[in-house]
């Protein structure tokens, strides 16, 4: 298994906050500039800069600025390594339950009568 552990501690810290969730949910619908998806949320612009640093800090966020505008986007490429491990942990966990179920279908017919 690849090793994803730093790429994944920030891709799931940074989506561990609603307000960041809610930000990578608006850039799926496309580029956004800093104030527009500010705006939605109760805080100050210092604070949801904080929020915006972090997405950026995992790779799920890129940003460039043209003149006084700054424009974030998705990079979804970011969110790879954490697709990779959740189907790994989903595989793992499967195959564990198949073998339960088998043990367990196994035991059951050794205790019916014959």
């Amino acid at each position: 298994m690849p090793d994803y552990h730093n790429s994944l501690d920030g891709v799931f810290h940074a989506l561990s906050d609603p307000t960041r969730r809610a930000v990578i949910q608006r850039l799926c619908a496309g580029p956004a500039s800093v104030s527009e998806l500010a705006k939605p949320h109760a805080m100050a612009l210092q604070s949801f800069s904080q929020h915006l640093k972090v997405l950026e800090d995992s790779g799920l966020v890129r940003s460039k600025k043209i003149g006084r505008v700054r424009t974030c986007e998705m990079a979804t490429e970011a969110l790879t390594p954490a697709e990779d491990w959740i189907s790994e942990q989903r595989r793992v966990w499967t195959d564990h339950f198949a073998r339960l179920d088998a043990y367990l279908a196994e035991i059951q017919k050794k205790e019916q009568p014959e």
